[in-house]
């Protein structure tokens, strides 16, 4: 029975594990900062071309700060509410 304790245990680990490393939020995250570093880049030096099509606006810039920030807020929001795994899943039978 104890070694079906460990296994049992081990698997729980695993799967608690795995809902936190595939969290959507790491993910939206991640890409919404890698996004916003290249587009604010993009944006720091604007040609005359770019600044007459938007009207004298840096769009590319605050595009690239609102995403930046919007990254940075889900990968907040992931390290201080962390994924719970649920106890069981649904549709099991209980013991």
């Amino acid at each position: 029975m104890s070694d079906l304790h460990k296994e049992v245990s081990e698997l729980e680990r695993k799967s608690a594990t795995a809902a936190r490393l595939f969290d959507i939020r790491r993910i939206i995250g991640g890409l919404f900062v890698v996004y916003g570093v290249i587009v604010t880049i993009a944006g720091i030096n604007p040609s005359d071309a770019d600044l007459k099509k938007a009207e004298g606006v840096h769009i590319n810039l605050w595009t690239g700060l609102a995403m930046l920030a919007l990254g940075i807020f889900f990968l907040a929001w992931m390290k201080l509410r962390p994924a719970q795994v649920p106890d069981e899943a649904p549709g099991t039978p209980e013991s």
